[in-house]
């Protein structure tokens, strides 16, 4: 069998990336297969014929998924197959759809799916970057009304230098890392981490991955006339303007005057409210037009909300484009927890607990490439009630991970170095009440209760959501967005970071056509936000606590001879089993062959008893020094004395005492506790000790 196989090559970055199609997957709308280096992603696009009969919205689904043979494994697990998505794979598909979803026709509402499934993965040839560039290529080549095509790519940062698709020894030196979806004039999606970056070189960077990315957009444009599919028609959505103008006529001023009631709930009333009345009112006339006129009331909210503020600077909720809602912060409020704050920002309420644990608490990760384990996680729930509604469904979802994860990444800079705090940390983050940027909210909780643990952050991290609202030359910027201002304007930006810089940010764009100026003054607006919310932190916790729960583990970290170790541990684990069931510590011992051990337990004595327990397992007997010893054999020539655990050492009957000793058992009998001075150890490490030399002395003096 021949295949009509189509193929295009573009260069971004470090990369050289290879699109063709004609080969696999044949009876999807679009498929593509796209390589770069050892990693090889299949992209589909399928969309239903038409759209289900009185569908209002766009059903898109975006799915990432990872293939265990990609990376020549085996899935763990009883089934050995691959289950649900891990978070990373979630992540990725979040990636993809969020750059994708503005791009179709607003009257298009068929069922579309875009499955990306990795088939070869190499670590240096991101497969999520391919991927993202491979749903754009394969709605291209499909007859999917898409307005593309977009491209990603990944920006790195080393010495100042910018690179596109920096490898993964790159991204190790790397300050910042961010992924950027971009089209051929617009940005339309950033998502990334930083280490206290500047709001200038940010921008710097967003548009330095906007012209890396063109290459790759000629390469799509090749390939979609190479494969010649036109595109479906999608019929203009018909409007009828006279009972636009009949609603619009009987709504506009009472939209207007709900939309000055300030609380979230109160203005959801009324609106629904006006609502059902304009549907009584309209009933006997328009029968069988509800779904039309919902739609039309729809239209006028989000006009009259925009207006609003491009008119009048002044906010759904009566603040003006710069100001910060109300911040009230409570930190230590949760008994048992080992950190805790309550943070609120106006009707977005957030309650953040910290854990402190240990190594064998640490998350492990399998991904294609290697295992890995994870020191920190941040877990953000989303429940129902926090905007008033109920749900089956408990569990987090999709954009319950990637508001956790861009939490996660805004806090991971500020944690000290690992073997400076060798804890594992745990923050889970409740969205209590939500009415904007609870995410942003978790980051300013999040950091709250570490300070509350007593964990001793580099920097304090607060986190605002930013908004714009853009009609032809008229243009706001809001800093601080409510849910309203998320959903019916035309910017959702996050950015999160300390007074010094940026560590985190996301970034999504409804429209083209956002400048530079203006992308960079909404960065500058964030920071001035930032600093304040960052005052307001500091009012209540300007500093970490200097001591830490007493529910929360003491990690003391002692240092052995590496060669001691196997002594530590005893033959099939004896030693440390007995020295943990002993004192009840959790005994952690480092692999890179250190001689590290980290002993913890919320009780210090039992922390004191381990640590005297190893000591004595590894200690090495010195000359000149005192030991309190057990006399564990008399002998007519003198005493055998074990002065550390398995250590004995002989004390000759002439060391015994200051004057002539006739029987050893005058002076010393089996069991005796002795005080004894190391006075040499031979070349095949016999120890001599003298009673003789330690008397007058205590073991409290220094040698």
């Amino acid at each position: 069998m021949m295949f009509n196989e189509q193929w295009v090559e573009a260069q971004v970055g470090n990369m050289t990336i290879h699109i063709s199609t004609g080969k696999m997957a044949k009876q999807a709308n679009g498929a593509v297969v796209v390589k770069s280096g050892g990693t090889m992603v299949l992209v589909t696009a399928v969309a239903s014929k038409e759209a289900k009969e009185g569908q209002d919205f766009f059903p898109l689904t975006v799915n990432y998924t990872e293939k265990a043979y990609a990376g020549g494994k085996i899935p763990g697990g009883f089934f050995k197959r691959e289950a649900r998505p891990a978070d990373a794979e979630t992540l990725t598909s979040r990636l993809i759809d969020r750059p994708i979803r503005p791009l179709f026709p607003e009257n298009y509402l068929n069922d579309t799916q875009i499955i990306a499934t990795v088939l070869s993965a190499e670590e240096d040839h991101d497969p999520g970057i391919l991927s993202m560039i491979g749903a754009s290529a394969a709605l291209g080549i499909s007859d999917i009304p898409f307005q593309g095509p977009i491209a990603g790519v990944k920006v790195g940062r080393i010495d100042g230098e910018l690179i596109a698709n920096p490898t993964y020894l790159q991204l190790e030196q790397s300050d910042m890392e961010i992924v950027v979806a971009a089209g051929r004039d617009a940005i339309f999606m950033v998502e990334g981490e930083a280490k206290f970056v500047s709001e200038e070189d940010m921008l710097e960077a967003i548009f330095f991955a906007k012209d890396a990315v063109q290459g790759i957009l000629d390469a799509q444009e090749e390939l979609q006339k190479k494969a010649g599919v036109a595109k479906r028609e999608i019929p203009p959505a018909q409007v009828d303007e006279a009972l636009k103008a009949k609603v619009k006529e009987l709504t506009f001023e009472r939209i207007a005057q709900a939309f000055k009631i300030k609380a979230k709930q109160d203005r959801y009333a009324e609106v629904a409210q006006i609502k059902s009345d304009i549907l009584a009112e309209l009933a006997s006339g328009f029968e069988g037009r509800e779904k039309e006129i919902k739609g039309f009331l729809g239209d006028l909210e989000y006009e009259r909300m925009r207006a609003d503020v491009l008119e009048t600077g002044i906010r759904i909720d009566g603040r003006d484009t710069r100001t910060i809602r109300p911040i009230v912060i409570e930190a230590g409020l949760l008994p048992r927890a080992h950190g805790s704050t309550l943070f609120t920002r106006g009707e977005t309420q957030v309650l953040a607990a910290v854990t402190l644990g240990t190594s064998q608490d640490e998350q492990r990760l399998d991904n294609l490439f290697r295992e890995s384990r994870k020191r920190f996680m941040l877990h953000y729930n989303f429940p129902p009630f926090s905007v008033g509604e109920t749900s089956f469904r408990l569990g987090p979802g999709r954009r319950e991970i990637g508001h956790g994860m861009l939490a996660e990444r805004a806090i991971a800079a500020i944690l000290p170095e690992h073997d400076k705090f060798p804890y594992t940390v745990r923050i889970v983050c409740e969205t209590l009440e939500s009415n904007g940027s609870s995410s942003m909210a978790s980051v300013c909780g999040g950091c709250l209760s570490l300070m509350d643990a007593g964990v001793p952050v580099k920097a304090p991290v607060a986190g605002i959501a930013m908004g714009l609202i853009k009609e032809a030359d008229k243009v706001a910027i809001l800093t601080d967005i409510l849910g309203d201002e998320d959903h019916l304007g035309d910017m959702d930006f996050k950015v999160a970071g300390s007074a010094e810089g940026v560590t985190a940010l996301q970034m999504d764009i409804k429209i083209g056509g956002v400048s530079k100026e203006i992308m960079g003054q909404a960065l500058k607006q964030a920071k001035e936000g930032r600093l304040f919310i960052l005052g307001k932190m500091a009012e209540c916790l300007n500093a970490p606590r200097e001591e830490m729960s007493s529910f929360a583990p003491r990690i003391t970290t002692i240092f052995v001879k590496p060669d001691r170790i196997r002594d530590v541990i005893g033959s099939g684990g004896k030693n440390i089993r007995n020295i943990t069931e002993t004192t009840g510590v959790m005994i952690d011992i480092d692999s890179d062959n250190s001689g590290k051990i980290n002993i913890a337990s919320s009780d210090k004595a039992a922390c004191d008893a381990a640590i005297q327990m190893i000591r004595g397992l590894t200690d090495e007997v010195e000359e000149g020094k005192l030991y309190m010893g057990t006399v564990k054999k008399i002998m007519e020539f003198g005493a055998f004395v074990e002065v550390l655990p398995g250590t004995d050492g002989l004390v000759h009957i002439s060391e015994l005492d200051e004057t002539r000793v006739k029987n050893v058992t005058d002076i010393l009998n089996e069991g005796d506790k002795v005080l004894v001075k190391c006075i040499g150890v031979d070349k095949q490490g016999k120890i001599k000790l003298s009673r003789k030399a330690a008397l007058g002395h205590s073991l409290e003096e220094k040698d």
